[in-house]
């Protein structure tokens, strides 16, 4: 038995067999909705079933409020079909050379920026190109079948490398082999398995909107590829990066960001740092990084928001800037950085 799923706006179909997510089946049918996480720590996969029944699954309530979930709307990354369904959402438009694949990568750099974030560079398979959008993510494929998810921090380039930044959660399976000591550390020539290209964040040409890009902690990754790409193309829409960390080292790559703007006129920088000490001198911005853009910002109506960062970084600035400042919810886009503590919340 198979439940056939319609998209209402572009008449698509697609079939999901019994206990299969909307978002998985959509994905292996070539048609991909928005989405970030994939396990339900964030609305970026939300929609809004029109017709037919479904499992939600234990997470929309978390996420979703009281009356988005009376109107029918719930995660895609969760919801299971229980019989046919229509249902109402976006379509996300890739080109056809963007092929999800897994492979196995080989680590040709590790790079302690701080003493919680490493850069790792990763040599895909020289074969054929790795082609994605800047912005997009890869999963690591650990020997236990679990997987861990990060941003690609560099935009697509013609030798296959891959940079990713790395921060360390202590107890983590992954990063504390990243960081360890001894021989359970990740070394040099390291040979890993990744799938990707992952993810519907990247930058939408189609507009000429000036972009907001909101960041916190590693969710600088994905906007550092799409400024690069950016920068490289000499696209002239005017930009500001707004990045948030706990304490001024938390901004791990300011002096390169502040030589983009120094590059690229199109460019400004806000960086925002909330729990600084005497010891660490900032004369800068404090408080929440989202609340800094509230502050600069009385109307969002004609602009374009690109945010990353921890998933309760990531909804009170989709919250806020659609209630209070006039955002379109279509112009919101988003890539939250989940851990395992926000998955099993």
């Amino acid at each position: 038995m198979s439940f056939k799923i319609t998209v209402q706006s572009s008449h698509h179909e697609f079939t999901a067999a019994p206990g299969a997510s909307v978002l998985d089946v959509a994905m292996d049918a070539g048609i991909v909705l928005p989405y970030s996480c994939r396990n339900g720590a964030c609305s970026t996969c939300k929609g809004k079933v029109v017709l037919g029944s479904y499992e939600a699954g234990p997470n929309p309530a978390q996420i979703l409020s009281p009356e988005e979930l009376a109107e029918g709307y719930t995660l895609f990354c969760q919801a299971k079909p229980t019989s046919d369904l229509v249902i109402e959402a976006r379509e996300v438009r890739m080109a056809s050379d963007i092929q999800i694949r897994k492979m196995p990568a080989r680590v040709m750099g590790l790079e302690k920026l701080t003493d919680d974030v490493t850069v790792i560079r990763l040599q895909m398979p020289p074969a054929e190109p790795f082609r994605y959008y800047a912005g997009q993510y890869i999963e690591f494929i650990l020997k236990d079948g679990r997987r861990r998810s990060y941003s690609m921090a560099n935009p697509p380039s013609d030798n296959n490398l891959v940079e990713l930044h790395v921060r360390h959660m202590p107890g983590g399976v992954f990063t504390d082999h990243v960081f360890g000591a001894g021989p359970t550390q990740m070394k040099l020539r390291e040979i890993v398995r990744v799938e990707g290209p992952l993810g519907s964040f990247f930058l939408r040409d189609d507009s000429d909107k000036p972009v907001v890009f909101l960041a916190s902690g590693t969710g600088f990754a994905p906007l550092k590829a799409i400024i690069e790409r950016m920068m490289e193309q000499g696209v002239a829409r005017k930009a500001v990066l707004y990045w948030g960390g706990r304490r001024p080292r938390d901004l791990y790559m300011d002096e390169t960001v502040k030589e983009w703007t120094a590059r690229w006129p199109a460019l400004s920088y806000v960086p925002v740092v909330s729990d600084a000490t005497p010891q660490d001198g900032w004369t800068g911005r404090t408080g929440f990084v989202h609340a800094a853009v509230l502050e600069d910002f009385a109307d969002l109506s004609g602009h374009q928001v690109y945010a990353c960062g921890a998933p309760i970084v990531v909804e009170s600035a989709r919250k806020d800037f659609v209630h209070l400042r006039g955002l379109p919810e279509e112009e919101f886009f988003a890539d939250a950085f989940t851990s395992e503590a926000d998955v099993q919340r």
